[in-house]
């Protein structure tokens, strides 16, 4: 489930990186028409050749951005949609064209607000940078305007420096807000995956505790009913399974003689012995006081007799701990079936069953079986 859930969060963070260079190209793209748009109103200053030079390098960039991006490379990056680079080549692009555009350049100064949008999920530190690159590149520009005795209206200039740096810095704190609410974000979600992850682990143990007998540790009737049905469906023509019932002889007396602590311990350690005669993938379960019941998988008639008889003979010489009963004094017996697909659970426990009494009638400490399927 964890797997599941890492990949959903990888296709979404995909996704979301895509969106964020999907946005980013398209706005280069309406740069493009700006650029051209205020070459024929004749608000750009520059030859045409300039405006062919700023758009060159919007398409040039994106060009190897996209390519960097569908080609994966971009995991050189701290930041796979490449919103860094973006945001560089976008001021850039800025100030290339307000260089241009003389008088109205003040009414295109939210051009750098626009850039720097893209930017406000950085970190504030590296928004910080791009926000102070912006301010230096318009002084800087205004300067080299001065230096060449084009700027008409210095006063203006200014003016228009005073209100590009209040609205950085605004959007300056305005980011460091944004930056302080994701992560308090970020931690309530990690802290709500912990809390999901602690309710599916609770949530485990008790459909294992549901499943479980208390006393011998091996898993209850209800879980062996569904094991044992969902291997009635699984079983296919011709494949067979081991179904056996067991009793534990004279458990009544333990219990009476030497008392109820003591038949505990004598259930645990059938339980114990048990395990270590079955493979893997077989089943045993407390069917209900001392009496189990066995599911073994693929197995045919000889298979499962051997393994009821290892068992019966591996639980005749166990000698419970902390008892006054020996080596030898412990027997039980078994009643065996075979299971074919489509049978019947039901049924086929009253054959296991109408076996173990025959083994009850001949003598106990025996296994006795009936092979015959429910569908003979």
């Amino acid at each position: 489930m964890g797997s599941t859930q890492t990949q959903h969060q990888r296709s979404e963070l995909q996704q979301l990186h895509l969106k964020r260079f999907g946005m980013a190209a398209f706005s280069y793209g309406l740069a493009l028409l700006l650029t051209w748009i205020t070459v024929f109103v004749g608000y750009y200053d520059a030859p045409s050749s300039s405006a062919l030079l700023s758009c060159v390098l919007i398409i040039a960039s994106q060009l190897i951005f996209l390519c960097l991006f569908i080609s994966g490379q971009n995991q050189r990056f701290k930041d796979p949609s490449l919103t860094e680079a973006q945001v560089m080549v976008g001021l850039l692009w800025a100030t290339y064209f307000l260089s241009n555009l003389g008088s109205a350049r003040g009414s295109f100064l939210v051009l750098y607000i626009l850039v720097l949008a893209f930017a406000v999920f950085l970190p504030p530190s590296l928004f910080m940078r791009y926000a102070a690159l912006a301010l230096c590149s318009f002084i800087g520009v205004t300067l080299w305007d001065v230096r060449q005795h084009r700027l008409i209206e210095p006063e203006m200039a200014l003016l228009q420096g005073c209100i590009l740096a209040v609205t950085l810095v605004w959007l300056c704190l305005f980011v460091s807000y944004v930056h302080r609410l994701r992560q308090r974000m970020r931690q309530r979600r990690l802290a709500l995956q912990a809390h999901q992850e602690t309710l599916r682990g609770m949530m485990r143990q008790l459909e294992d505790l549901a499943m479980t007998d208390g006393l011998t540790g091996l898993r209850n009737r209800r879980h062996f009913v569904v094991e044992a049905e969902a291997e009635l469906r699984r079983l296919g023509p011709g494949q067979q399974s081991g179904l056996a019932i067991i009793d534990l002889d004279h458990f009544k007396r333990i219990n009476d003689l030497h008392g109820h602590a003591v038949g505990d311990r004598v259930l645990q350690s059938f339980a114990h012995t048990a395990t270590g005669c079955l493979r893997d993938g077989d089943l045993l379960a407390r069917y209900g006081g001392e009496e189990f019941v066995l599911l073994v998988p693929s197995v045919d008639a000889a298979q499962l007799a051997a393994c009821c008889e290892r068992l019966r003979e591996a639980y005749r010489l166990a000698e419970p701990a902390d008892t006054a009963i020996s080596s030898g004094h412990l027997s039980l017996s078994i009643g065996m079936t075979l299971l074919q697909g489509g049978d019947d659970l039901d049924l086929a426990l009253s054959r296991a069953d109408q076996a173990l009494y025959r083994a009850k009638r001949r003598g106990r400490n025996r296994c006795e079986a009936d092979w015959v399927s429910a569908r003979a």
